[in-house]
């Protein structure tokens, strides 16, 4: 069973105030926890594969392809893009060096 002094140092950890009576219930709690893994532990794994995850994931992306855009389109965008110099499209300075 889980002593005293350790349920209060995890009240501690977890930055959590309690007193004496939730002491004891956390005592029984988080002991029955524990001897609850106890008794998991001492199952018979042998025949199970391991797992990574409880479903089997398969990629279902589309390949990353590029395609050719139209010179017309783009061009028809620089266009309405507020500030162009030299062929390059300007926008707001995101990091300032002030």
């Amino acid at each position: 069973m889980i002593t005293k002094e350790e349920v209060q140092h995890i009240a501690q950890l977890a930055r959590i105030r309690i007193n004496e009576k939730e002491v004891e219930k956390l005592q029984q709690d988080i002991s029955g926890i524990l001897d609850y893994f106890a008794v998991l532990k001492d199952a018979d794994t042998s025949k199970v594969e391991a797992t990574t995850h409880s479903i089997i994931l398969e990629n279902i992306s589309r390949e990353d392809v590029a395609h050719p855009g139209s010179p017309a389109l783009l061009q028809k965008l620089v266009d309405m893009f507020p500030a162009v110099r030299d062929g390059l499209l300007r926008v707001k300075a995101i990091f300032s060096s002030r």
